[in-house]
């Protein structure tokens, strides 16, 4: 892909000395949503984590073009000690020289992104999951983030908040030209929203496909994969 911004190629990681990752390969192109799916423990999130440069891998090589790179965590991940605010603000002190007044600047910007302006001095506590998941949202675009990691977004959500997010997560792509990767098991969002979709099994790329295409794969894996969605077996 000419104008990828993430590339990974033949990347292995073991852990516990099992390989997590076995000779993944594949490409994020500029201001592309590229939803990753799979069962669990299939290497979704260690392939994040090599993108933002927690892991690095054991052979193979991942390359990405700019280091402004956001990560929403499953959990959020907010400072449960600091506000809405101060969560936001905190990648801006610890990495910038910025003015009280500039840093100020910013995190009001992207509180009123995600629709928490009015929630600043509040605890993580004190707002609901779906808003702490808006909150580490904020906090990932602060720095003008070019390339923004999700780790299942809207794990733990009902469907409305669920959707409420995903809908955020393409407004910012949009208005933002934002590159985005999410890591997911909705394959019913993934399907709606994503520009493609790569299925990976025992840390593996199966398919990757855009969305009508991944729907129609006669791939084996594909189909028990999207039956299973389905619930209709395994």
């Amino acid at each position: 892909m000419t104008n990828a911004v993430i590339e990974f190629r033949n990347v292995v990681k073991r852990l516990g000395g099992a390989p997590v990752l076995d000779g993944l390969t594949f490409s994020v192109g500029k201001g592309e949503m590229f939803s990753i799916v799979g069962p669990s423990g299939t290497g979704k999130s260690v392939a994040l984590k090599h993108i933002v440069g927690l892991m690095a891998p054991d052979s193979g090589e991942v390359e990405t073009t700019t280091d402004r790179i956001g990560y929403l965590f499953q959990s959020g991940a907010l400072l449960a000690w600091m506000t809405v605010y101060e969560n936001v603000a905190l990648p801006l002190v610890e990495t910038t020289s910025l003015s009280d007044g500039e840093i100020d600047a910013k995190v009001v910007d992207a509180l009123r992104a995600v629709g928490l302006e009015d929630d600043a001095e509040k605890y993580p506590s004190e707002i609901s999951g779906g808003m702490q998941k808006r909150a580490g949202l904020a906090r990932a675009i602060v720095c003008d983030a070019e390339v923004i990691l999700y780790d299942e977004p809207t794990s733990g959500l009902d469907p409305v908040t669920s959707a409420n997010i995903m809908r955020l997560i393409c407004d910012l792509r949009t208005r933002r030209g934002v590159t985005s990767v999410v890591v997911t098991h909705d394959l019913a969002a993934a399907l709606r929203t994503s520009d493609r979709i790569m299925l990976v099994k025992n840390g593996k790329s199966v398919l990757c496909a855009a969305p009508a295409e991944f729907a129609a794969s006669k791939e084996p894996q594909a189909i028990k994969f999207i039956s299973a969605m389905k619930g209709e077996g395994t």
